[in-house]
């Protein structure tokens, strides 16, 4: 698989292009955002990005709105920034992960597992390929939402498998951290602030797209659920 590194700092490019072959992966490596998008059109195929925020001529958080106009591929963000305010604007923009610097080579590698695990296979149940929510119709195979006027609601491939478990799971309430080790396909103590923030976005999408349908319902201290009949 390929997997797209984009940081100014060549060091660090350089130091993960080695732990990527050593994995298996073929690396390709950017140093500035303008750089990375022309290598995405040119590999189309790229199975997933990790992204640098502070760099010259075109910010990672503007690589990443303008990637996220066209595709799912998981992203995963690094940044020397370390606030929580960060890392939510970069999971706002559409960052499926995010590590700050200094960082463990190893654990990038973990993480970057774990998204393309995720991503191959973020729905593994079994359930009908088409699902039919109040105003939406969710397409399993195509990972594809529209509304029942036929409009298109772009998410990203987290959001997608957040809507997708409430959806094939009507009336039953999903905590943060059901949502994170079924989505996510992971286990974290931290995984609460992180799913709240996705689901939030969702919301946001989903409410602009249905002009208001409040399709996915908060049961406080318990989780979310998507509400049927």
């Amino acid at each position: 698989m390929k997997i797209l590194v984009v940081d100014d700092d060549q060091e660090i490019a350089e130091l993960l292009e080695i732990y990527l072959k050593n994995e298996g992966y073929e690396p390709l490596i950017a140093h500035d955002g303008k750089d990375a998008l022309s290598k995405l059109n040119t590999n189309p195929d790229v199975a997933l990005m990790v992204l640098d925020i502070m760099m010259p001529n075109m910010s990672g958080l503007e690589v990443l709105k303008t990637v996220r106009k066209d595709t799912h591929i998981p992203i995963l963000m690094l940044s020397a920034k370390s606030t929580d305010m960060d890392k939510i604007q970069g999971l706002i923009s559409g960052a499926d992960d995010y590590v700050t610097k200094p960082f463990n080579p190893l654990e990038v590698m973990a993480r970057i597992r774990s998204l393309l695990r995720r991503s191959q296979n973020l729905v593994q149940e079994q359930k009908p390929d088409v699902l039919s929510v109040a105003s939406l119709v969710i397409n399993k195979d195509s990972h594809e939402v529209k509304t029942t006027s036929g409009d298109v609601v772009n998410l990203t491939a987290l959001e997608f498998g957040i809507l997708y478990l409430l959806a094939s799971h009507p009336n039953r309430v999903f905590s943060a951290d059901d949502i994170f080790e079924r989505v996510w396909q992971q286990e974290s103590v931290v995984s609460a602030k992180t799913v709240m923030v996705h689901v939030s976005h969702l919301r946001d999408k989903l409410e602009e797209a249905t002009q208001g349908d409040q399709i996915i319902q908060t049961v406080w201290g318990v989780g979310y659920k998507i509400e049927v009949g």
